[in-house]
């Protein structure tokens, strides 16, 4: 019986995509080194929650922060303090917004919060789309990277321009900042210069980080005070959540400054996609460690192609294809430290391979 795609891929040597295998491991490297003396944390109090806020703070710019089990009761819990502000039910964000179409309506169902979609579902929100609003918002939310697109990012100048307009009419600006690191090597910005542009900025531990799960939320002093009485609402004062934070901290510190050298990699292998029959990349030209993958034919011949070149090489392109449209479908590369442990030679023949069996079923 032929593997699936997911099958295959499974057991390859190398795998384009991350860092290493989301596996127990993760979390036995992070506390490998930690005194086991350690107090934990106790209902978002203790040294070691703490200090972590501390210093995710001094790095994003901001006053304070706070660390939440998910970004998505982050993100739900900025979007009702920046509404219950100014009074006004109603924020803007993207048609492809996390909060959109991953949260199973959250923020509508349990915040009674409106949403307005700004730009296009294919690119990113400009100052003339924000300018264009016809109706009032507390909030504007900016994803940047914009995921859903290939990590698509508007110029720096844009994003100064929306946060002047934004102040000058008292909107409040939020950045969903999941990816935050990322952007900096394309940006030539620090992230505090970057988070100075928002109100309030969220950015994930675990997506480009590497860590166990977790988020963190920051802006100014009476926001996080406030945001840490929401957290409490939403049950996001466990116990005790120090896994999650020494790990967010150990991956932190080991990945922060490995960024720009996941972008160069990325626009490499951007280039080598881009160099096969029926592939093209999104962007083109990669604006940070992630792009998006489009193939010119469908899953059902896509999938069987890649499955050959897996067992024939042991490189690992993808677990997965979606389809976009009947005739397409795509796929998404994030780089992290195992596109660096991958022998060039092995690449090389991966793309060789690739190139060869995409023009003979052409």
């Amino acid at each position: 019986m032929a593997k699936n795609l997911a099958e295959a891929f499974k057991p390859t040597s190398y795998k384009i995509s991350g860092h290493t295998p989301r596996n127990v491991q993760v979390l036995k490297h992070a506390l490998e080194q930690v005194d086991g003396e350690m107090l934990s944390d106790l209902y978002g109090k203790g040294e070691v929650i703490e200090n972590f806020q501390h210093k995710m703070a001094d790095f994003l710019g901001k006053e304070a922060a706070v660390f939440f089990p998910s970004g998505t009761m982050a993100q739900q819990i900025a979007l009702r303090i920046w509404a219950d502000e100014k009074q006004v039910k109603r924020v803007a964000y993207h048609p492809l917004s996390h909060l959109e179409i991953h949260e199973e309506d959250g923020l509508k169902e349990l915040h009674h919060i409106e949403t307005v979609l700004l730009a296009d579902e294919t690119r990113v929100i400009e100052l003339e789309d924000v300018t264009g609003l016809d109706k009032e918002i507390a909030c504007l939310l900016l994803e940047l990277p914009q995921r859903e697109i290939g990590g698509q990012l508007p110029s720096y100048e844009t994003v100064e321009a929306i946060s002047d307009y934004c102040r000058k009419r008292k909107i409040r600006l939020h950045l969903d900042g999941a990816r935050l690191l990322e952007i900096l090597p394309y940006y030539q910005k620090s992230a505090a210069e970057i988070c100075a542009l928002f109100d309030s900025v969220y950015i994930s531990m675990y997506k480009g980080l590497g860590g166990v799960a977790g988020a963190i939320l920051a802006g100014d002093v009476s926001f996080t005070e406030t945001s840490k009485v929401w957290k409490r609402r939403h049950g996001g004062d466990l116990i005790s959540l120090y896994p999650y934070i020494l790990s967010a901290d150990y991956y932190f510190e080991k990945y922060k400054e490995k960024m720009g050298h996941y972008y160069q990699d990325a626009l490499q292998l951007a280039e080598q996609f881009n160099q096969c029959p029926y592939i093209s990349t999104l962007p083109e030209t990669p604006v940070s460690n992630m792009f998006h993958v489009h193939l010119a034919k469908p899953k059902d011949e896509i999938e069987p192609i890649l499955v050959e070149v897996y067992e024939e090489t042991g490189v690992g392109l993808t677990s997965y294809t979606r389809e976009s449209g009947g005739e397409a479908c795509y796929f998404e590369v994030s780089i992290g430290d195992g596109y660096g442990d991958l022998p060039k030679a092995a690449l090389e023949e991966t793309f060789t391979l690739l190139k060869e069996k995409l023009r003979d079923r052409g």
